[in-house]
Order: C-alpha cells, then sequence, then structure tokens
C-alpha cells in the first residue's frame, strides 16, 4: 500500500513558471477591474499614527495562479542504488526584493570505494531579515563551506591549507567529474555535528569581521585611536563587505548522508524543518507521525531565553531579552550578519564612517543596551536522526515506519501553518489528493501522530479550523504557499497576493520552502487515480 501511494509522483519534471512581469502585462484575457479596500497605517501632517483606507487592484484568480507558481521548481535526480531523489522549490515574495534564498547540492562518495557508496545531499534555506545581503551571500557558500569542513574532518588540515587548492577543491565538490568526488566521511554523529557548527560559525566571523580586515590594510591602530579614519566608501569591498555583515539571515539546512543512513539539520534561527514519517498501522489506512526536527530560535523561547542571560552579566539579564526580542529589537536570538548585535559601539561608530558615510548609506545605531557584544551567535544546533529508504521490491518484508519527507521553510509558512498541517498536507499531497477537503475532515482522511512536539518561537494565535484545504497544486512546495495563504479560500488568497510591498509585510511575509522526498525508480510508473466535484481518495 505504501508503494502504490507513491507510484503516481515517478514522472520527472521541472515547473517553471512565467516571470510576473511578463504575465501581468501579456497575459491572455482581459485584466481584472476588481479592487479592494486596505486599512493602511499613516501619519498625519502633525506626525501622528492614524489609520486610512487605500484602494487596490485585485489579481484575478489566473494572475494569483501565476504568482504562485511563478518561482516553483522541481527536481529528480537518479542515483545508481536505484532511489530517485526529489525536490520541490517555491517562494512567494512579500518584500521587493525578496529576502529569501535557498541553495542545494548533491556530492558523490567515491564510487571505487565499496566500503563508502552513497551521497551527501544538502538543501538549505536562508531567511534574511534587514536586507538580501546577507541571506544572498550565504546561498553561495553556506554548503561549500560545510562541504569543506567536511573534507577536514576526513583528511585533516590539508584541504585548506592554500586558498588556491581550497578553491580547486571546492569547485570539483559542486561541478564533479568522473575523476573528481568526494572520499568517505567519518561516520561518527556528533563528529559530523560538531564539523557543521564549526563551518557555520567559521562562516559568520568571516562576515562580520571582513570589514574589519579591510579598514586595517588602510590605516593603523595608532591613527585611528586619534580619530585619522580614512575614507574608504569607494573601496571596491566597501558595500560588499558591509551590507552582508549589516543585514542578517537565518538558516536551516539539511544533509543527508545515505551511505551512514544519517539525517543532519543544522538551524541558526527561526526557520523550521519537520519530517513525515509513514507508520502502517492494523486498520492499513497507516498514518503519518510528525516529527520536528528544530526548535524555533526566538526571544519567546524559554531555553534560548535562558542560554542569552546565561552569556551576559547578571546586571544585563532583564535587558537582553525584552519584549521577546534581543536588547528588545531582534527576534531571532540567532543568525548570520546582525552585526549591530555583534560589534562593539565603537567599532559600529568607526565602520560606519569609513565606508558608509560617502556611500550615501547609513547603520541604524547600535541598540541603546548594547553593553558585552556579542548578543547573536551563528551557532546552530545540529539534530541527527536515522533514516531509512524504501524497501526494496524483492524485500519480504516492510518497515513498520519510515521517514518519508522533509520540509524546510522561512518563518512566513509556520506563521501560517502548524508543523502537523504541514505534514498532512505535504502526505495528502503525495497520496494523491484532489480537490478541496475541509479543514475539520483532512485529519479523517491523512491521519497524524505527534512525535517531537513544536516550540514555536512566537505568540502566534491559531484560528479554528474553519474553511477547506485546497489540493490543486503540481508542485508540493506551491502547494504549500498556497493554502498557507488562503487554501480554497480564493478571495483571501487573492487579497493577500494582491498586496504591494511593502504594505504586503504587515500581512504576510516572504515564504520559501523546500520538500525532499525520494523514491524506489526501479518500480514502474501507474497513473495517478484523482476524484471529481470536490472529493478526495487516499492512495494509502
Amino acid at each position: 500500500m505504501l508503494k502504490r501511494a507513491w507510484k503516481p509522483f515517478l514522472v520527472t519534471t521541472t515547473v517553471i513558471g512565467v516571470p510576473a512581469y511578463y504575465y501581468y502585462r501579456y497575459s491572455a484575457g482581459k485584466p481584472t477591474s476588481e479592487t479592494f479596500d486596505l486599512p493602511i497605517r499613516s501619519r498625519d501632517s502633525s506626525g501622528k499614527v492614524v489609520m486610512t483606507s487605500r484602494t487596490f487592484p485585485l489579481l484575478s484568480k489566473e494572475q494569483a495562479d501565476a504568482r504562485l507558481s511563478e518561482h516553483a521548481t522541481f527536481k529528480a535526480t537518479p542515483r545508481p542504488d536505484g532511489l530517485i531523489w526529489k525536490h520541490a522549490t517555491a517562494y512567494v515574495a512579500s518584500n521587493s526584493p525578496i529576502e529569501d534564498a535557498y541553495a542545494s547540492a548533491l556530492i558523490p562518495r567515491n564510487p571505487s570505494d565499496r566500503a563508502y557508496p552513497g551521497d551527501l545531499l544538502f538543501y538549505a534555506i536562508l531567511d534574511g531579515h534587514g536586507g538580501y545581503d546577507t541571506s544572498r551571500l550565504l546561498s553561495q557558500v553556506l554548503i561549500p563551506a560545510v562541504t569543506l569542513e567536511l573534507h577536514q574532518l576526513r583528511n585533516g588540515s590539508s584541504a585548506t591549507t592554500s586558498s588556491s587548492g581550497g578553491m580547486q577543491y571546492l569547485r570539483s565538490l559542486l561541478y564533479p567529474t568522473p575523476n573528481s568526488s568526494l572520499g568517505p566521511l567519518d561516520a561518527d554523529p556528533e563528529r559530523v555535528a560538531h564539523a557543521i557548527q564549526t563551518a557555520f560559525i567559521n562562516l559568520d566571523q568571516e562576515l562580520t569581521s571582513a570589514p574589519l580586515r579591510i579598514l586595517a590594510e588602510h590605516a593603523d591602530k595608532l591613527a585611528i585611536q586619534k580619530g585619522a579614519i580614512p575614507d574608504l566608501s569607494q573601496h571596491p569591498m566597501a558595500l560588499a563587505s558591509m551590507l552582508p555583515a549589516m543585514s542578517g539571515s537565518c538558516a536551516i539546512m539539511a544533509l543527508f548522508d545515505t551511505a551512514h543512513q544519517n539525517l543532519y539539520v543544522a538551524c541558526t534561527g527561526d526557520c523550521r524543518a519537520v519530517a513525515g514519517v509513514y507508520e502502517e498501522t492494523e486498520d492499513g489506512k497507516g498514518s503519518w507521525r510528525v516529527e520536528v526536527l528544530s526548535e524555533d530560535q526566538t526571544g519567546e523561547n524559554p531555553n534560548e531565553i535562558k542560554r542569552v542571560q546565561s552569556e551576559h552579566p547578571r546586571d544585563e539579564r532583564d535587558s537582553v531579552i525584552r519584549r521577546g526580542r534581543v536588547l528588545g529589537g531582534l527576534q531571532p536570538t540567532r543568525a548570520f550578519g546582525d552585526a549591530r548585535y555583534k560589534w562593539s559601539r565603537e567599532v559600529q561608530e568607526i565602520l560606519s564612517k569609513a565606508f558608509l558615510h560617502g556611500n550615501d548609506h547609513s547603520m541604524r545605531a547600535a541598540p541603546a543596551a548594547l553593553r558585552t557584544p556579542p548578543y547573536v551567535t551563528s551557532r546552530p544546533e545540529v539534530t541527527h536522526r536515522k533514516f531509512s529508504f524504501l524497501p526494496s521490491s524483492d524485500s519480504p518484508t516492510k518497515p513498520k515506519s519510515a521517514l518519508r519527507f522533509v520540509v524546510l521553510a522561512t518563518d512566513g509558512l509556520w506563521d501560517e501553518l502548524t508543523s502537523e498541517e504541514v505534514v498532512a498536507l505535504v502526505g495528502g499531497h503525495l497520496m494523491g489528493l484532489k480537490g478541496t477537503v475541509p479543514k475539520t475532515t483532512l485529519p479523517s482522511v491523512v491521519r497524524t501522530t505527534i512525535g517531537t512536539p513544536t516550540l514555536d518561537g512566537k505568540n502566534i494565535k491559531r484560528e479554528e479550523a474553519k474553511g477547506a484545504w485546497a489540493f490543486v497544486d503540481e508542485n508540493v512546495g506551491t502547494h504549500l504557499i498556497r493554502n498557507a495563504l488562503g487554501g480554497a479560500n480564493e478571495e483571501k488568497l487573492r487579497e493577500l497576493l494582491s498586496i504591494p510591498a511593502p504594505y504586503s509585510r504587515n500581512h504576510r511575509d516572504d515564504i520559501t520552502v523546500t520538500v525532499v522526498w525520494w523514491e524506489d525508480g526501479r518500480e514502474k510508473d501507474v497513473g495517478a487515480s484523482t476524484s471529481g466535484d470536490q472529493k478526495v481518495r487516499s492512495k494509502l
């Protein structure tokens, strides 16, 4: 029964939407003339905050669908062991430009080494804030940084003895040739977790120390102490070094080590990863166990509050976290960049004068309570799970339960959906559900149980389950975003997607989601049967 549930999804396709600009300008059919009113917070002539109403064009259903699928991709990668690794990614912006980013990579082990067959598969989601500079940079360098640290774990420090050698090796990892692949890594989960943490920490130190290194090359210590700060605003690396340090980004990364059947999830900030574990049941219907693989790291998390307080003097106990935020300002307690919470007040003033004053850029004033930085760390919490794949077609037995998929997403998704809802929605999608399902009905159609509970990093008020979920998208990432923004409630969905930046940020966040799953490629494809007239049927 489990195999039948997965067979309809063995067709390899790639879904890439039409760019929104061209769609909205040249889309077939007449543009919608509908509008809607939205309350807007503004200031009157005296500076007093007032609420006014503005009218905005309302996207048509077709335009809303196009916006949802515009940045949706799907990739299926067959591997020599017979498995097909699949991942779907989708994102919808609220900020302009979007502050989220994502990355993925597959690194094969040495195929000639029979003792260590398999791959390393990386998937990362980056949630930027205060700009996109940090998240975009991380999308290019985070996975390579972790890969190099893992290589060093296995082979010592030779991988980074020279910059040219390190870069050459890095290119070979991301763009492997038949004679270039990664050798076996140590299978000790503790050592691997430590290597991942080291990579995150070292990378952030590079980001936040880059402007200081450039300054040191152009001014000696004595000159700076006397206030002789050089104008480096036109230096080619002025903004390239300052902006990624000033803005910030949360990050979550999943690493699948197929040789040792290990799954690692590293979380810095308030992105989240959840897994769907399929469990057989005596009645033959099966259920999905919800395993939360990360813990939201914010000022609302009691564990994070205690950690931050323990790292600073006792007289700062009441100021390090205020109103659920670091120094009353930043919600995530761990992040890359965010140098306002890591540099001393003096360093911030010097670097701002050296790099920004001549560039029409400015750095926000240091938090008033800043005394003993750093207050924010990039050090991730790394969780480890053993996992097994689908049994071979001739296997005499089946596992009673097995991990089947992992969802990584920015907090924009988790603001709207619970971990349990996400697992049920993905499980139902992979089961072949079609049409709309009342929210009160889905638990009986796609049964879920709680494995590892969620620790929400925000005080989110969840509405009572009303309305219906929509199972209408081929891309499972788009499917999740649609249901986060309205589901079968097309009027709500159209309005939320119609709100332009910056007003949209008061109603929804950037949302980026990646879903990863795998299937036995030796099975034959079968067509998916679907029901009509608002009805659905489980394939399990």
